[in-house]
């Protein structure tokens, strides 16, 4: 059911009985375990019952803030995309030279992705959808345009600066990031599983952390030696 009288939401106890109400904790309260259900369970799999279950929320709330199903699930993965990019905008690699800059922002991507697997999941539940939901998100266009905008100023300085070969697409040279930090969290179940290692184990991703930031220095090098 949704609320018709949105005014009143404001002046709802949390749950407890309290009436101080914390609006922005409650939402975010909601988006942090949406985000757990839907990357456990997908879109389909995902019930608002469980959801308001695990919150300080209840489904009145939720539909209160949310709309529908389908606006949380969008809402929380706006949400997963802003936190990796508000990440790479705290590194300030404008201050560095571009390689110390590609390296790290290469070192946040690898951290980020192996310490927020909702994240990943959420991507390869995305891709399910075809980007159906992800399409209708300005929000998400924005935030990923300055991505590339950040990984374009970086590689621009350092083919002026001649570390780096000219003639790469930055759009390319984010993807071949992205790939290199996501498949190691995406499909680490089944590695491992396949080959009888544990892949999650801190001494290989300590070195496979190491061998991706030198895999994309190499790639973007002038000469395939990356300098320092």
């Amino acid at each position: 059911m949704k609320l018709k009288d949105k005014s009143a939401v404001g002046r709802m106890p949390a749950r407890g009985g309290t009436r101080n109400y914390d609006r922005e904790g409650t939402r975010r309260n909601i988006l942090e375990i949406a985000s757990e259900e839907f990357a456990l369970n997908g879109l389909s799999g995902a019930r608002i019952d469980e959801i308001a279950a695990r919150t300080r929320a209840s489904k009145r709330m939720i539909y209160y803030y949310f709309d529908d199903k389908e606006g949380l699930y969008l809402a929380a993965l706006e949400d997963a995309y802003r936190l990796v990019r508000e990440g790479e905008a705290k590194l300030d690699t404008k201050g560095l030279p571009p390689v110390e800059a590609l390296r790290k922002l290469v070192e946040f991507t690898f951290d980020h992705h192996q310490g927020h697997e909702e994240f990943i999941r959420m991507v390869m539940i995305e891709n399910i959808h075809h980007g159906e939901y992800l399409d209708r998100s300005q929000v998400i266009r924005d935030l990923n345009t300055r991505a590339i905008d950040n990984i374009a100023e970086i590689y621009s300085r350092g083919v002026r600066e001649g570390v780096f070969r000219e003639g790469l697409d930055p759009l390319e040279l984010h993807w071949q990031v992205s790939a290199l930090c996501f498949f190691n969290v995406s499909n680490r179940a089944t590695f491992s599983k396949i080959f009888g290692r544990d892949l999650s184990a801190e001494d290989y991703v300590g070195t496979l952390r190491r061998n991706v930031v030198d895999m994309v220095l190499r790639f973007v090098a002038r000469d395939g030696n990356p300098g320092s």
